[in-house]
């Protein structure tokens, strides 16, 4: 470690040091008074919160050692050449992300979007900071598709690139950026680009994931395809309903990051540098291969509704002429109990002895014809 990286350190923690003692005495005259209000912590201790995943320095594309509170990394950035921050948000609170904002500067409503969290795929820039929002997304494997099936859970990442930081809000747990941060770290080379060369980083890993849901959304379209058309195990209408709603959901998320995508690797463009247009191009051709998909999986969902509504149609048609066809045989038999149920002398047969086995085995013989030509017209 350097001398004044081991400087730094001891003078933080003096710092610190200093801040509690001082702290102290104050929060003790509090109760001693009788009142309720706190002192204001010092800036270092104000993102103790849970909101920080991770805050880092990095000069030239290697992380320098030690921990760093948001300000004290910007400080240490903006005093460095080929300095940034990378600071790590997960879910903050407004009262957090109000106090990221006064020190790295962030618009107010940028810092809104970031906290609610219901936006689209969009860029937007806020003087010298430009705001790129994402929409994360993530395959939930379930053993049976129902109408209450949840196939695809999506979140929100919100990225602020400044010229000396770059922070991350993530939401949901759709993508998490861990891994992000440790494969830029191994690529020195990559992470020297610069604020750009995270937000690249993670926009690659968010489409790589839809890349990932699409291929196993693929396979439960292929189940509903072949159940649409099975007599035994037919696809409800319900679950496909369902399947299609979980894609229509997929594609909020998917198809409207294509504009923020253009805008960025415009040849016009002066949003990134040169050689990183270059990478968010490779992004950019995988997200058109994915809306493609996910066009040809609306398609084909709408295809597979209208067959299996065709073959539900088609089961009550089957249906309908069977009981019909039961109904003509039977009408057989209410047509000769109407006729000797009337109350006349002179009816035929009725005198004989043998009358009554004669019209039952009439009926039968009746049923039978009726239903042998049934049988041969598919009606039974």
């Amino acid at each position: 470690m350097s001398e004044s990286s081991l400087r730094r350190i001891r003078t933080t923690g003096v710092n610190r040091s200093l801040s509690r003692a001082w702290t102290a005495p104050v929060r003790a005259m509090n109760r001693f008074l009788g009142t309720t209000d706190e002192p204001v912590p010092a800036p270092s201790e104000q993102f103790l919160g849970s909101a920080v995943v991770d805050c880092g320095v990095y000069v030239d594309g290697k992380r320098e050692p030690g921990e760093f509170s948001p300000d004290e990394a910007l400080h240490e950035a903006c005093n460095r050449d080929n300095a940034f921050v990378w600071l790590g948000l997960h879910e903050p609170s407004q009262d957090e992300m109000s106090a990221i904002a006064r020190i790295y500067n962030l618009h107010e409503l940028a810092v809104e979007d970031a906290v609610k969290a219901e936006q689209r795929p969009k860029l937007e820039q806020f003087g010298a900071v430009h705001f790129l929002v994402l929409r994360t997304a993530r395959y939930v494997p379930h053993g049976e598709l129902t109408e209450t099936s949840q196939v695809v859970e999506t979140g929100q990442v919100m990225i602020f690139v400044g010229d000396r930081f770059v922070i991350t809000v993530r939401h949901g747990d759709a993508t998490r950026l861990a891994p992000v941060r440790a494969d830029m770290e191994a690529r020195g080379d990559l992470l020297a680009q610069g604020p750009w060369a995270v937000a690249y980083a993670v926009t690659d890993r968010v489409v790589d994931a839809y890349v990932e849901v699409a291929d196993q959304v693929e396979a439960d379209l292929d189940i509903l395809e072949e159940g649409a058309f099975s007599r035994d195990t037919g696809s409800p209408v319900q679950a496909i309903y369902q399947m299609k709603r979980e894609i229509v959901e997929f594609r909020r998320a998917v198809v409207p990051l294509q504009r923020p995508l253009a805008t960025i690797t415009a040849p016009q463009s002066r949003l990134v540098p040169k050689e990183m247009r270059r990478y968010f191009r490779d992004v950019q051709d995988h997200l058109t291969r994915t809306v493609e998909q996910v066009s040809s999986y609306d398609d084909l969902l709408n295809s597979i509704l209208q067959a299996r509504l065709a073959q539900v149609t088609v089961d009550q048609n089957n249906d309908m002429r069977k009981i019909a066809a039961w109904a003509g045989i039977s009408a057989i038999w209410t047509a000769f109990a109407g006729v000797y149920g009337m109350n006349f002398e002179h009816m035929p047969e009725l005198g004989w002895q043998y009358g009554y086995p004669g019209v039952i085995t009439v009926m039968l013989l009746i049923s039978v014809l009726l239903y042998r030509a049934f049988r041969r017209n598919g009606w039974l």
